[in-house]
C-alpha cells in the first residue's frame, strides 16, 4: 500500500474518533530516522523509528531516559490492530540492532492517540504500558469563568525571592510522579529544577503563580503561553495552544482547594489571551492527578506508551 493512502487513511480514521488531533503527512527517512513498513494484503502500517539521546545533566534529562527511540506510526486497512502487531514486531527487530539489552536508560516509546483503541491488547502483548498523557481542555473563549473562591487561599505572581519555594513544591511533585514511572530521581536533578525555575522567576512577567493558604505558600502553577508552546502545538488541531507545565500542592495542603484555585487561576489567563486549547503531561497511573485533571475540564488526546529497557 503506497504511503500516501496509508497516510490519509489514518488520518480520515482518527478525525472520526477525535476532532483535535492533526492530519498525518506520509513519513519519509531522514539522517536521524528510518521507515519500517509491513503489508498484510488489503491492511497496512508504516512508522517512522527514531533514537534521542540527552546528557544526565541536560534541562530534559529529568523527564525521559537518557536514550529514547521512538515509534510514530500510521495504520491503514480493515485490520489496523493485525497490521500494528506486525510493525512492533518489525520494530522488535530493529531495536535489538541498536539498542543495548536490558540498558535500564532505554526507552522504546510510542505515542498514539487516546480514542484510538486498535491494537491495545497487541502493545500489551509486546510489553508495552500506557506510562504518560498528552490532556488537552478546550478554552471557554464566550464565557469565560473567573477563579472559584476557596476560603483562606490567595493566589499571587512569584517573584524572584519565592525561588526556595519553589524548588520545594517542584522537588514534592517529582519525586511523587517518579513512583509511576514518568520522571526519573538522578542526581542533580533539584539543580537542573532550581536553573529552571530561576530563569523564569527572573522574567518581567514570571509565568507562574503561587498559592497562599492562610499565609503559607503552599501551592505552584507554571504555565507557557501561546507564543512559546511551538514544541507541542502541532500535536493538536488548534491555533493559539497554551500549556500548563505543571501543578504542585504540598502534602500538608491537599485536597483543601489550593489545587482548584491554582488551576482556575491558570485557565482564566490563558483564556484571556484568547487560547483555543490547553495542554498537560500527566502520569496515567496517578491516582491523584488523573481525576483531578478531568475534574477540570480536560480529558485524554495522546497516550505515550513505554517499555524500558527498550530491549529487554
Amino acid at each position: 500500500m503506497h504511503s500516501d493512502v496509508i497516510a490519509s487513511e489514518h488520518a480520515t480514521r482518527l478525525a472520526a474518533v477525535d476532532p483535535l488531533l492533526p492530519g498525518s503527512s506520509p513519513f519519509e527517512s531522514t539522517e536521524n530516522a528510518v521507515v519500517l513498513d509491513v503489508d498484510l494484503g488489503d491492511s497496512a502500517a508504516t512508522g517512522r523509528a527514531s533514537r534521542v539521546q540527552v546528557d544526565r545533566d541536560a534541562p530534559n534529562a529529568p523527564w525521559r531516559a537518557l536514550t529514547e527511540h521512538r515509534l510514530d506510526l500510521q495504520l491503514a486497512g480493515p485490520q489496523p490492530a493485525a497490521a500494528l502487531d506486525a510493525l512492533l514486531t518489525r520494530w522488535d527487530e530493529h531495536l535489538r540492532a541498536v539498542a543495548e539489552p536490558g540498558d535500564t536508560e532505554t526507552a522504546a516509546v510510542l505515542p498514539r492517540a487516546s480514542r484510538d483503541a486498535a491494537g491495545t491488547r497487541e502493545m500489551l502483548h509486546h510489553g508495552f504500558a500506557p506510562l504518560r498523557v498528552v490532556a488537552v481542555r478546550p478554552a471557554d473563549r464566550m464565557i469565560p469563568e473567573g477563579p472559584r473562591g476557596t476560603p483562606g487561599v490567595k493566589i499571587r505572581r512569584a517573584e524572584p525571592g519565592d525561588l526556595d519555594t519553589a524548588v520545594a513544591l517542584g522537588m514534592e511533585l517529582h519525586s511523587f510522579d517518579a513512583q509511576y514511572g514518568t520522571v526519573n530521581l538522578r542526581s542533580g536533578v533539584e539543580d537542573i529544577l532550581a536553573k529552571d525555575l530561576a530563569e523564569q522567576l527572573n522574567r518581567p512577567e514570571p509565568p507562574l503563580w503561587i498559592a497562599e493558604l492562610y499565609g503559607r505558600a503552599l501551592g505552584m502553577v507554571n504555565v507557557q503561553h501561546p507564543g512559546e508552546t511551538g514544541w507541542i502545538s502541532d500535536r493538536v488541531k488548534a491555533g493559539r495552544v497554551g500549556y500548563l507545565s505543571s501543578l504542585a500542592v504540598a502534602e500538608a495542603a491537599r485536597s483543601s482547594g489550593v489545587g482548584t484555585a491554582l488551576s482556575a487561576h491558570a485557565h482564566q489567563v490563558l483564556d484571556e489571551e484568547g487560547t483555543d486549547v490547553v495542554l498537560l503531561h500527566h502520569a496515567a497511573a496517578n491516582p491523584l492527578s488523573t481525576p483531578f485533571w478531568y475534574a477540570q475540564g480536560y480529558r485524554p488526546l495522546w497516550t505515550y506508551w513505554q517499555r524500558r529497557p527498550a530491549v529487554r
